[in-house]
């Protein structure tokens, strides 16, 4: 039987982003640049995230861009005087799509469909659609990771971003790919033209820049000229940027004399797209003449070089979606699994799945939320510990719930989460520091400290304990069978009296390679306690991350298996961090369909990636 029911789990920031595609006219002149002269335009409709686009005409007007509209990464185009975006011909169920390129009446993107032979791979592989026969097939070869597509302008030569067929080696942040070359024609037979790099562009039918983190520790973009006969590098690769500045994503206009980049600087705090003149080596300003203090991500040319486009937050009033929602459908791979993302961490369903609670921000607003689970209203409270509220107080002419606070533990015993409340109401379970070492104690609901029992003792880390619906077990994550490593993680399960304790082996047997390889968090079980759900690594990495807003990792997916790791089965796939989950009964398919949902003002707040620092 497959799993069923209803998952709510949080994602960093993406609801947030509010991107849509523009572009601007390229400057004739560079050296006098007015904002006026640059015409901003929009080219997509303000539903949802918009992104990662490529002009898909010589004119600068149809654009091909991803989108999550339909509650998953999806390709679509954008034409002038069209009110909506019609869907591209990709792969019908796949639950992640990006980069696509319109040439030559076929459509390049990345797609992660088809599941791997082994674990910890990405599922990422670059597909090509005729868009005559709408006729689908794969381009990257078998067993090999490729993301980050360029196709020519001929549409004969393609450039990836890729990992070969070598297994991931957990980076996550500066991606170990080298970039590869090959003819549309023959994908199979492939060169190597830099060892370490990514995001490539075509500058012409000749050379190749990409980018990559140089000796010195700025990102900057190379660039490698290639036969047109072996498609082997005619020459060393050679540093176009200068350090001082990161300069990544480049895009290159035809054959042109400049290429466009996205930077960071020390004296700006907000990624912009510049021009840099390849004949000048000098940079000229572009988004910072018009939104110098928004972010702005990935650029693109259209075919005649004529317009740069790029994504950016479509802006505070601009027409389209503004706001965010507290719960947002999500595209699931399993029909009888329906799933939420909501605006928050944490979510926690009420024993009649009417309510959902969820961990606001801190720093913003109140630290616990109570929302329905049709996405209409929302309560807020103000303290967190054991919160005692009245139920009949959650009515529509209410905002904030009043609320008793009780404090379990003591706040000086020492780092105590990620409590959990056994399904009769009485117990806590939660992890503490509180002897120097994360184990997992359990208190009573009522009296606290007065009652606190260690469950779990040992010099590692035990932590995210959740207790099964039926009460016979806890589920937690736990390094125990490599204490020295912090960065592993598997599912254990243990009695509540302390007995039976056990690892759930998922990604391999006993004693494999892989089995000491999964760093496994946020589990918990299904509503009829056959099933555990939980964060996990085993999907690698989709895109590359330096293009996007802060992701703190990644890789992390929600997958579920059963309570011997059988019948493992992905449930995201994306190029975000996705967490926190909660596992309710079916709701149906009325909620968040009766009436307007309710939604929070902050679209836009969003941050840089937080490992990127101009302090090289």
């Amino acid at each position: 039987m497959e799993p069923s029911g209803t998952i709510a789990f949080a994602t960093i920031s993406v609801a947030g982003f509010g991107f849509d595609v523009f572009s601007v006219a390229v400057p004739q002149s560079i050296d006098t640049v007015s904002a006026s002269e640059l015409a901003e335009r929009r080219h997509t409709d303000g539903v949802s995230v918009n992104y990662n686009a490529q002009f898909a005409d010589d004119g600068g007007e149809e654009v091909a861009f991803v989108s999550e509209r339909a509650g998953s990464a999806g390709l679509y185009l954008s034409r002038p005087g069209s009110e909506r975006a019609v869907p591209l011909p990709t792969v019908e169920g796949s639950p992640f799509h990006d980069r696509p390129t319109v040439r030559g009446g076929r459509l390049y993107f990345v797609s992660a469909h088809e599941k791997p032979a082994a674990p910890f791979r990405s599922w990422a592989a670059v597909y090509a659609t005729d868009l005559d026969s709408k006729e689908t097939v794969r381009v990257t070869p078998q067993g090999v990771v490729d993301m980050s597509p360029a196709v020519s302008a001929s549409g004969e030569l393609l450039a990836v971003a890729s990992y070969g067929d070598r297994p991931w080696a957990f980076d996550f942040q500066v991606l170990e790919t080298e970039v590869a070359v090959f003819r549309a024609a023959d994908p199979v037979r492939r060169v190597v033209v830099a060892a370490r790099g990514g995001w490539p562009t075509w500058h012409g039918e000749g050379t190749v820049f990409f980018h990559r983190v140089a000796d010195d520790g700025w990102w900057s973009v190379f660039r490698v000229d290639i036969s047109p006969e072996t498609l082997e590098p005619s020459g060393a690769e050679t540093r176009l940027t200068p350090p001082g500045v990161h300069c990544f994503t480049p895009a290159a206009s035809g054959g042109g004399r400049w290429i466009a980049v996205a930077t960071r600087r020390k004296e700006r705090a907000h990624r912009h797209i510049e021009l840099f003149d390849l004949e000048t080596e000098r940079f000229t300003a572009v988004t910072s003449l018009l939104n110098p203090e928004l972010h702005h991500y990935n650029p693109f040319f259209s075919p005649s070089g004529a317009r740069l486009g790029y994504h950016r937050f479509r802006g505070a009033g601009a027409p389209g979606d503004s706001a965010i929602p507290y719960l947002q459908p999500v595209r699931s791979p399993v029909s009888s699994v329906r799933m939420l993302r909501v605006h928050g961490f944490f979510p926690s369903f009420s024993p009649d799945a009417k309510h959902l609670a969820i961990n606001g921000d801190f720093n913003k607003g109140p630290g616990l939320t109570i929302l329905r689970t049709d996405g209409t209203k929302r309560w807020a409270t103000v303290r967190i510990a054991r919160i005692e509220f009245d139920p009949t107080d959650l009515t529509d002419d209410r905002d904030d719930v009043d609320a008793a606070l009780n404090e379990l533990t003591r706040p000086e015993a020492g780092n105590d989460a990620f409590p959990a409340v056994s399904p009769c109401g009485r117990w806590v379970v939660f992890r503490s520091g509180r002897s120097g070492h994360k184990n997992l104690y359990i208190v009573d609901a009522a009296r606290g400290e007065e009652t606190i029992r260690r469950l779990t003792d040992g010099e590692w880390i035990d932590t995210m304990p959740s207790w099964s619906p039926d009460g016979s077990l806890i589920a937690f994550s736990s390094n125990r069978h490599e204490p020295a490593n912090a960065a592993v993680f598997s599912i254990y399960l243990v009695r509540p009296d302390g007995t039976g304790l056990r690892r759930v082996h998922v990604a391999g047997p006993p004693g494999s390679p892989e089995a000491d390889k999964e760093r496994f968090n946020h589990v918990c079980f299904s509503p009829d306690c056959q099933w555990l759900l939980f964060t996990a690594n085993l999907g690698g990495v989709n895109a590359e991350p330096v293009s996007a807003p802060n992701q703190f990792q990644p890789y992390g997916d929600l997958y579920v298996c059963r309570l011997d790791g059988s019948g493992l089965l992905r449930l995201t796939c994306n190029a975000y961090e996705n967490g926190t989950p909660a596992w309710g009964p079916a709701l149906g398919v009325e909620p968040l369909s009766l009436g307007p949902p309710a939604a929070d003002d902050s679209l836009g707040e969003f941050a840089e990636p937080l490992w990127l620092t101009c302090d090289v």
